[in-house]
């Protein structure tokens, strides 16, 4: 009984043994590599670069005052559209106390000269009603109160332009009456009633009182990298993804490189601008953040390959084609275009080769 105990024992140990044998072996046997493959296809092949930047109008206006003075009323808020003429906004003139109290002081003076020529107009007039003295001595007098009296209008629209911006003749207050030099859509208006503003003039550009564009014709206006500036030129055509707008695209045509770059986080860039074609049922503000990809060269429906697939050596560029399955030999072929990921073949191969993939390739961008 014991020598039958022991002999089970014996084979379950060897069992073991074999088995765990058995599983070292099958494990580390080496599974024969099987390589799958693909074949050309037809397709469009764009090379291109990007451009960052933004969508801005191609006319934007800054709004100034002409006067100094306080924001008294608000006629327009950011949105509204007003044409050219419009008027945006009142303001009210703190009239400067030296030049109010010369004004004053101008205007008294000129009444006192016109009553003193009223009196020696009044008295030679008279006198030559009476046919005292000849017409060439009264002459002189009416010609002296006709200046007085235009001195006095001149000393009281120069008054009411200090105090009130109008002038008593026309009673005009254009230079109050702050109006839209465009036609357009109101962008921001940074002031507020009550604001102070400063007038535009030699030494001071003025406070803005709004900016206006017109909305309808914008434009791209982004930067390019020192080495790509040199793969385009103006004409070229552009596609424009706005970031704030998903699943649009609009077509642009570059039209300004900048002759001078600037230096931008440590490399030098070249300003570009584009022409937007907007679509009449997309809004596009000012301001948004978009990218364009500028077409540098395109090959319509040739057919291609991925570009992994090719092994360039030298001057030369090769795929490996299966003439027998699992069994592949050397093609040369001879590219063209290529975008990063495709690349035309021009010669070497057809749409029925069936070329081998490499072990590491993985999902390739195929033609639906």
């Amino acid at each position: 009984m014991k020598i039958a105990i022991r002999i089970f024992v014996l084979l379950i140990i060897l069992g073991i043994f074999g088995g765990t044998l058995y599983y070292l072996y099958s494990k580390n046997e080496e599974k024969p590599v099987v390589y799958e493959t693909s074949k050309a296809f037809v397709t469009n092949i764009v090379m291109k670069t990007v451009a960052t930047g933004s969508v801005v109008p191609r006319r934007e206006v800054d709004v100034k005052s002409r006067v100094s003075g306080i924001i008294d009323e608000l006629f327009v808020e950011a949105g509204d559209k007003v044409k050219k003429g419009d008027i945006l906004a009142r303001v009210k003139i703190i009239p400067d106390m030296v030049s109010l109290n010369n004004a004053e002081s101008r205007l008294s003076r000129a009444k006192i000269a016109l009553d003193d020529a009223q009196v020696a107009h009044n008295r030679q007039k008279k006198l030559f009603e009476e046919k005292v003295i000849a017409e060439s001595e009264y002459l002189p007098f009416k010609l002296a109160l006709n200046n007085a009296n235009e001195e006095v209008n001149a000393a009281e629209n120069n008054l009411a332009l200090i105090k009130e911006g109008a002038t008593k003749k026309t009673g005009e207050v254009s230079n109050t009456m702050i109006r839209a030099t465009v036609t357009g859509t109101v962008l921001i208006v940074p002031v507020k009633v009550g604001s102070s503003v400063i007038e535009s003039n030699t030494f001071n550009e003025g406070t803005t009182i709004a900016t206006v564009a017109d909305l309808g014709e914008m434009i791209f206006q982004g930067k390019v990298d020192e080495s790509e500036v040199g793969k385009i030129k103006t004409g070229m055509e552009m596609v424009l993804n706005i970031g704030a707008i998903e699943n649009e695209s609009f077509k642009a045509n570059l039209e300004f490189i900048a002759p001078k770059g600037v230096e931008d986080k440590g490399a030098i860039k070249f300003e570009i601008k584009a022409a937007i074609t907007l679509k009449d049922s997309v809004f596009i503000r000012s301001g948004y953040s978009a990218n364009a990809d500028i077409v540098l060269d395109k090959r319509d429906s040739v057919l291609a390959i991925p570009e992994s697939l090719i092994t360039f050596s030298k001057d030369s560029a090769f795929v490996e084609v299966e003439t027998a399955p699992q069994t592949f030999e050397k093609r040369y072929i001879k590219t063209g275009l290529s975008d990063g990921i495709n690349i035309e073949v021009l010669s070497g191969i057809d749409s029925t080769a069936k070329l081998k993939q490499p072990l590491a390739l993985e999902k390739q961008v195929m033609p639906e």
